[in-house]
């Protein structure tokens, strides 16, 4: 009634976990924009996959397009009810990672978080990729800069993370709701037309290399699978959601399988009805636009939406890695600094590393989609594979309640993932699959010497077992000081609160200087001992450092206490010099002294 006039009660801002508040968390629909762009999107290049691999036989042999999408669409049912089942089950998250831990043992779950942390790297690099290549179909004059459009789109979702995955959600939304809608009024109006209302790009002639056989359908099964990647996200990024998570990570899962199933049928329907082919210059998405729109206005906003949709895509992997990398820090498989997280919440050091990993990808394809669709797939279908056996393991063990069906829902998905991932591997391999067949391997390695290095260093620590009572022994606290002045009165007011004794030690090269320091020493009394040590080398920390090694020598328990002037500015702290910093660093490198700052502030 106030109007917002009246006065409120400040409460200190304490910093929330996850599931300790629902301000910063995702609702169904927030989920589904900041989690599943990336498997709506992947619409754009998953058909055109499976229409390159079937050229080789030939322009006819692109009928056979649409049975194998409806067997991807099949494949895309049993994942979705899968990661369902994921989501109840491991409701803290990691998808194929937690599933493996739990059910199939230690390397098999080192195996799925390195494939994941593959996936989701990749995916950055392919979203950004195809939505240059998106982009340079409606704007031929942007074909040779793609490289700087997906390093500036990178930079932008970048930031964009950094300030909170809640609000990057909605930032997402409307490109989502865009991007489905422009994909289905494709859908809708292709079919409705006798013929295609225009065509762009260059035609080019196919020539039979080999025979539409078994071995061919299956390359072209696993390639149009890569439409499949982005659907486990939302199972590895569990606590994102508001409260009840599990159901609400649930519908969201659902949403995305009727959706992405709706949008990969429709679309190679349309591709069927006007006998669409590849042509050079644009992408099939884009044909498929200009089919049903024309080239005007529509075909260009329709293009722009794309691109932005694709570019976007990339979040699902800064919503999906960072939650990953936090539990393999909690797993002491990666350094604990991944498991640390701002107030929204968001862990910051696994959306920068996220973000240098697929910068420096982009840079070595120089963006190029088709390099790394390749090595993009076999990642994905290795954690389908590892997630669907291991709930198989899951159920054959715990044997709950209707568990019979459960695993073999589980069990034929396992099947085709792992026959689409053998089939990517052998067939892909000199293309590009072999740096995920070494990559791999490697970070199984780190992952595992982490988790030694970890081990043994809790030993060391005598983590587990109660150690011995603290004795207390004498101590000295030293005092690096150049002159007598308010920061000197400063430290050993502070230091005369911390120690048995205080010394203060001053290093000159000037002996004017040094008998000046002890004339004012005398006159002003403090009644602490005053050393002075020589400074050939003009230089503060070595003749301190000897100092503290010597003192130290007997046994007691030294501090160095060092002043610090620090004026209210930032601007005005370059103009002091760093030596107490430097000599801080110094002193904890080379002793096991205990080393401590004291900041005296300026109001300057």
């Amino acid at each position: 009634m106030t109007f917002g006039l009246a006065t409120r009660k400040l409460y200190p801002k304490v910093v929330r976990r996850h599931g300790e508040g629902d301000k910063s968390h995702l609702t169904t629909i927030e989920g589904l924009a900041a989690l599943s762009l990336d498997a709506l999107s992947s619409v754009a290049y998953g058909p055109e996959a499976i229409m390159l691999t079937l050229v080789a036989a030939g322009a006819g042999a692109i009928t056979a397009a649409l049975p194998i999408t409806l067997v991807i669409v099949g494949l895309l049912g049993v994942l979705v009810v899968s990661y369902c089942q994921v989501i109840a089950v491991h409701p803290d998250g990691g998808g194929s990672y937690a599933v493996a831990k739990k059910d199939l043992g230690t390397q098999v779950s080192l195996l799925a978080a390195a494939g994941l942390v593959v996936d989701y790297v990749l995916t950055v690099a392919v979203s950004l990729a195809a939505g240059a290549a998106s982009l340079a179909s409606a704007f031929p004059v942007l074909a040779h800069h793609s490289l700087a459009v997906c390093l500036g789109g990178l930079a932008l979702l970048t930031v964009v993370n950094l300030w909170g995955i809640a609000d990057s959600a909605r930032v997402l939304m409307l490109p989502m709701v865009l991007f489905v809608v422009s994909v289905l009024g494709i859908v809708v109006v292709g079919l409705s037309r006798s013929a295609p209302a225009a065509t762009v790009g260059t035609p080019q002639s196919f020539h039979a290399t080999e025979a539409l056989g078994l071995l061919l359908l299956l390359k072209a099964f696993s390639s149009g699978c890569s439409a499949l990647t982005g659907i486990e996200a939302i199972a590895n990024a569990v606590p994102m959601f508001r409260k009840p998570r599990i159901k609400r990570a649930q519908r969201t899962e659902l949403l995305l399988g009727v959706l992405l199933g709706a949008l990969l049928t429709g679309l190679t329907l349309v591709i069927h009805r006007h006998h669409v082919v590849p042509r050079q210059g644009v992408t099939v998405l884009a044909q498929l636009t200009a089919g049903a729109y024309g080239t005007g206005w529509a075909y260009y906003a329709t293009s722009i939406v794309v691109t932005l949709a694709l570019g976007l895509a990339a979040n699902t992997s800064f919503g999906g890695l960072p939650v990953l990398m936090s539990l393999l820090a909690r797993d002491n498989r990666l350094p604990h600094l991944f498991a640390l997280r701002a107030e929204r919440p968001v862990h910051r050091y696994g959306v920068l590393a996220l973000a240098v990993l697929a910068c420096a990808l982009l840079i070595a394809v120089n963006a190029d989609t088709q390099r790394l669709i390749p090595l993009f797939a076999v990642g994905v279908f290795v954690g389908f594979t590892i997630s669907q056996s291991g709930l198989v393991r899951h159920w054959t063990t715990g044997r709950p309640a209707g568990w019979v069906p459960r695993a073999v829902i589980n069990g034929v998905g396992a099947l085709f993932t792992a026959v689409a991932a053998v089939v990517l591997l052998t067939s892909k391999f000199l293309a590009g699959a072999w740096f995920v067949a070494l990559i791999v391997p490697l970070l199984m390695l780190l992952f595992s010497r982490i988790e030694r290095y970890y081990t043994l260093a809790g030993v060391k620590l005598g983590r587990g077992r109660m150690p011995a009572v603290p004795a207390r022994a004498s101590s000295l606290v030293i005092v690096p000081l150049g002159e007598v002045d308010a920061v000197a009165e400063r430290a050993v007011t502070a230091a005369l609160s911390l120690g048995d004794e205080v010394v203060v030690v001053a290093a000159f090269s000037d002996q004017v200087k040094a008998a000046t320091m002890r004339a004012d020493w005398a006159r002003w009394g403090p009644g602490v001992r005053l050393d002075i040590v020589e400074n050939p080398l003009h230089s503060l920390v070595p003749p301190v450092l000897g100092y503290v090694e010597q003192a130290g020598r007997d046994g007691r328990q030294v501090a160095v206490l060092i002043p610090q002037v620090e004026p209210a500015h930032h601007r005005f702290r370059i103009l002091q010099n760093q030596r107490g910093i430097l000599l801080a660093g110094v002193l904890s490198a080379h002793t096991d002294v205990v080393v401590c700052l004291l900041p005296y502030r300026l109001d300057l």
